[in-house]
């Protein structure tokens, strides 16, 4: 049980107090809500100063509901200080289809749970898909026309990451919207067929709605001018991972996904008392999405500022560039959260690895620490640490 846990379970109600600081809360109280970023309520007292807010949960985006799944979102309205990367979490249900459309922005996405079938078409009539399940990404540039659909006896869940922070799912350009407000006439021209033709489409976007499972994949004729030269979707969890004591962590960029030419990420996994160490990106903004378990994060933004935020499943974090911190497993299961970053490559730059590679007088200089400090974190064994 960790120490976070045994103030929760004790009898002495959550209060902003640490010692002689703080006082009890007089007035209103949501418990339930303080309970879940304790850090926030009784930060650490190395916390100081005003910083944004770099904590939003999916539990508090407003849910649209369809007949085929449901979808929510976090952007810059909901996040503001995630101006680079915003996101969708996105349930169909089987045979539930994510009608054909296009972004301005592209599309990256993680499969949660469940089975489903994408498929695109670029601008060559190159066409694309393939049957995706937990673990697997997918990328549409910017864009490339593309579908989504449920499989299975449960369809899917998955998270959707955009590279603009700014971008609304309700910014998407959707087959039955441009067709429900084009002429008749000019369809029927635009196809060479009469206008009775079109007379069931449907009369405003479909969005999210409940079709007939498909066949197998492949089961209907090829069409178009082949395949696409690189594939759309990407085996994450089929990568090796780099293993240490307390967790693992995968890289999926443009390195070996190489359609992925704007977003790369990392899915990390942090057994209990294990924490991502301290680093940085030197490259872009981070945007986080936590998978299963708890965790908490320090943010230090220079000028003496830092700021502690707590997370649970199902919650987002972002880390503006090129902000110090690190994330800590504060629960008693594997902590799995995805780093992503509006990038082709992923970058970070180790603490440790920045003090162990500096000459060492320099550093005790600065920190007042003995060789024997310097020489243990030479053996320092990477991005997942004993806490």
């Amino acid at each position: 049980m960790t120490l976070k846990q045994k103030e929760l379970n004790s009898s002495e109600e959550l209060e902003p107090i640490k010692g002689k600081v703080g006082a009890s809360i007089l007035g209103p109280k949501n418990r339930a809500r303080e309970e879940e970023n304790p850090d926030l309520l009784r930060p650490p007292r190395t916390d100081h100063g005003t910083l944004p807010n770099f904590h939003w949960s999916f539990a508090d985006s407003h849910m649209r509901l369809e007949e085929g799944g449901w979808a929510r979102q976090t952007t810059t309205r909901e996040l503001p200080s995630s101006p680079q990367l915003s996101g969708v979490n996105m349930r169909l249900k089987a045979g539930g289809v994510r009608e054909m459309h296009w972004h301005r922005a592209a599309e990256w996405s993680y499969m949660l749970k469940g089975q489903a079938r994408i498929t695109a078409v670029d601008q060559a009539g190159r066409v694309f898909q393939d049957d995706v399940a937990e673990g697997d990404l997918w990328y549409f540039p910017a864009g490339i026309p593309h579908s989504i659909q449920g499989l299975g006896e449960e369809g899917c869940e998955f998270i959707l990451v955009f590279d603009d922070g700014d971008f609304s799912e309700d910014s998407t350009f959707q087959l039955t919207d441009w067709l429900a407000h084009t002429p008749r006439e000019v369809l029927a021209k635009n196809f060479n067929v009469s206008e009775e033709v079109f007379a069931n489409i449907p009369k405003e976007e479909l969005y999210i709605f409940p079709a007939p499972l498909p066949g197998p994949l492949n089961s209907q004729p090829a069409l178009g001018n082949g395949p696409v030269p690189q594939k759309f979707s990407h085996r994450m969890m089929a990568q090796e991972p780099l293993r240490t004591k307390s967790g693992t962590v995968r890289v999926t960029d443009s390195s070996i996904f190489p359609i992925s030419k704007t977003i790369a990420a990392g899915l990390v996994e942090v057994e209990p008392g294990g924490m991502r160490e301290l680093h940085w990106h030197p490259n872009s903004d981070e945007w986080q999405f936590y998978i299963s378990g708890s965790a908490r994060m320090t943010v230090f933004a220079a000028e003496g500022n830092a700021r502690t935020f707590n997370f649970q499943a199902g919650d987002v974090g972002s880390v503006p560039f090129p902000l110090g911190h690190y994330i800590e497993n504060t629960g008693n299961t594997t902590l799995r959260f995805l780093e992503i970053f509006r990038s082709d490559h992923f970058a970070d730059i180790s603490l440790a690895n920045w003090l162990a590679f500096t000459p060492h007088d320099l550093v005790r200089a600065h920190l007042k620490v003995d060789e024997s400090f310097l020489k243990q974190i030479h053996t320092h064994n990477g991005p997942v640490v004993p806490a």
